[in-house]
């Protein structure tokens, strides 16, 4: 039986008439309420590398300086106003500022070219630009159509906590968004040609935050939320930014995608919540059984039986006794502290979900999409299924269009959280919405009895065999997710059969250019191309007839991949 939905959000019912009106406060609205219940409780966080902090109190006066600033510059409500550049309390203080002018913000990708940002912020009509130090100059000497152009790093042109508006203009002055106004205008990957921004509105972010929450996800005024993925996507944005700021916990911001840099911090903030992709976790894992391993296969084997004892008992009687049992290894790892690890960005294998609850760590993963603000479905930390990707959230409706004999279908989805539209492409929205109200997601999966949803991939990358059967490539790519030897694997379909057009496995490979074998020697190419063909020929063992992979090209270089890590399938061979 399916735990209960809660609701921790209710105590917003005591504001409302008085700080807010209508269902959900605006983000500007939930930060002020959050900062007169938690004042001195610190909220941005970054090791530069001392640390340096600020607590509600400080980092809302500062806020509430630049909101002063844009509107003496002329933003007014429904204006957007950009902002590019790394993870950092400036750029958290910016988002909030421009919301607090009335403004929307569109973040931007700052691992963009120049001329792909140029084309988003003309496309959105941005009039501002909040920008890194990286590419200050650039768009201080040559700023188009902008007319201002802020750092978000001190010592650089007109930093942002050096703004200050007008003390003749306070903040009353200030024409306030509305709960169904834009907040936000997030542009999906595929940034050149027309690009396509996602309108969420205040009702959007506000509603998905608290929602998620509902599931239940315990998020508490002292946890301390770790940002290591780019703010800018749509699932740090909420999961960690929004989510921390809307109960008063803390947010550390990871400034490099480096494992080593990332359990420093871990350690130092004493994170409780660790959002990140399946590339992370996959890494951090991968650690912990290469410390096991070298203590020797007796000891090996016996952790590795404990493991599947932990995981049994927390499965079944719902106490979690990996937090002891595992203490030692979680502490090296500077796990020890964390409550709950999220995974999120794209598909996680089982194995990979079952081995970190099976340690003791609350592992849960979720579903969802910039267009729905993003987060859908989670998987409750008491009743958690390791093959799913989350039950759906309270007042979320999931439905399966056209599903096959197995139950598999496009996952089509309604809710509070789900995009206004796509800015300026009226056709596009149109078409992205069923006749009666569902945004087609474009996943394929199936939903059990308690409504906790499966997915078998994305329609456009379904891979149609000679005996017309359906291949949804990420299900084998999540059969490689624990072989060091694999740093990259994409499974794409090629033309097997030009007559009858169907389709060969193949799988691209770029092998770990740092793996050792038993001896601690990096393996020749040769070598090392042995021991993918052999992990190939394992993982076929293990798939249906169909699914076998059936041609394997080893690559001399990595593939490109997104900034939340996952690989760019548009132009690749057989694509």
């Amino acid at each position: 039986m399916a735990v209960p939905y809660t609701e921790p959000w209710l105590f917003l019912n005591e504001y409302r008439g008085k700080v807010f009106n209508g269902q959900w406060p605006t983000l500007p609205e939930m930060y002020r309420i959050i900062a007169s219940r938690h004042p001195e409780r610190r909220c941005f966080t970054v090791f530069d590398p001392d640390r340096i902090t600020l607590n509600y109190t400080e980092s809302l006066k500062i806020i509430e300086a630049v909101a002063r600033w844009l509107h003496s510059k002329g933003i007014r409500r429904g204006d957007r106003v950009a902002v590019t550049g790394k993870n950092g309390s400036e750029w958290a203080v910016a988002y909030l500022a421009i919301l607090f002018a009335g403004g929307v913000v569109v973040p931007i990708d700052y691992m963009l070219k120049n001329e792909e940002t140029d084309l988003l912020i003309k496309t959105a009509g941005a009039r501002m630009l909040f920008v890194d130090e990286e590419k200050h100059d650039r768009y201080a000497q040559s700023p188009g159509g902008l007319e201002a152009v802020l750092s978000l790093k001190k010592g650089t042109g007109n930093y942002i906590y050096d703004l200050d508006g007008s003390p003749a203009q306070p903040e009353a002055g200030i024409e306030q968004a509305a709960e169904d106004d834009l907040a936000a205008i997030l542009f999906t990957s595929g940034t050149m040609g027309n690009p396509k921004g996602v309108m969420l509105t205040h009702r959007n972010l506000v509603s998905d935050c608290y929602l998620a929450q509902g599931t239940p996800l315990l998020v508490e005024y002292t946890d301390v939320f770790y940002a290591i993925l780019p703010i800018h996507h749509a699932y740090c944005m909420l999961a960690v930014f929004i989510e921390t700021i809307s109960q008063g916990g803390e947010i550390v911001f990871g400034r490099r995608m480096v494992t080593t840099q990332i359990l420093k911090e871990l350690k130092d903030g004493q994170v409780t919540m660790l959002l990140g992709v399946p590339m992370l976790f996959n890494k951090v894992l991968a650690g912990i059984l290469r410390g096991l391993k070298a203590k020797g296969p007796v000891v090996y084997g016996i952790i590795l039986f404990l493991m599947g004892v932990s995981g049994f008992i927390k499965k079944v009687f719902k106490k979690n006794p990996g937090k002891k049992m595992f203490g030692f290894v979680l502490k090296k790892a500077s796990l020890n502290t964390i409550k709950i690890c999220i995974s999120g960005g794209g598909p996680l294998a089982p194995s990979i979900f079952k081995k970190y609850n099976q340690l003791g760590i609350d592992f849960v993963q979720g579903y969802g999409l910039t267009e729905t603000s993003p987060i859908i479905a989670l998987n409750p930390v008491e009743h958690y299924k390791e093959t799913s990707v989350g039950r759906e959230m309270p007042q979320v409706e999931l439905k399966i269009l056209n599903p096959d004999e197995r139950g598999i279908g496009e996952v089509i989805v309604k809710g509070p959280m789900v995009m206004k539209g796509y800015y300026n492409m009226p056709e596009e929205t149109a078409a992205a919405f069923t006749p009666d109200g569902y945004f087609k997601t474009g996943d394929l999966g199936y939903l059990d009895s308690e409504k906790y949803l499966y997915l078998t991939g994305r329609a456009k990358n379904v891979i149609v065999t000679e005996g017309g059967k359906n291949v949804f490539p990420e299900e084998i790519e999540n059969e490689f997710q624990l072989f060091d030897e694999v740093e990259q694997i994409l499974i794409h379909g090629y033309l097997a059969n030009v007559k009858l057009k169907s389709e060969g496995i193949e799988a691209l490979v770029y092998p770990n250019q740092e793996f050792k074998d038993e001896k601690g020697e990096i393996p020749s190419k040769e070598a090392m191309k042995l021991r993918i063909d052999k992990i190939i020929t394992e993982v076929n063992q293990r798939l249906q007839p169909y699914q076998k992979i059936t041609k394997t090209v080893i690559l001399d270089k990595p593939m490109e991949m997104t900034t939340t890590k996952k690989i760019k399938r548009t132009g690749m061979a057989g694509e």
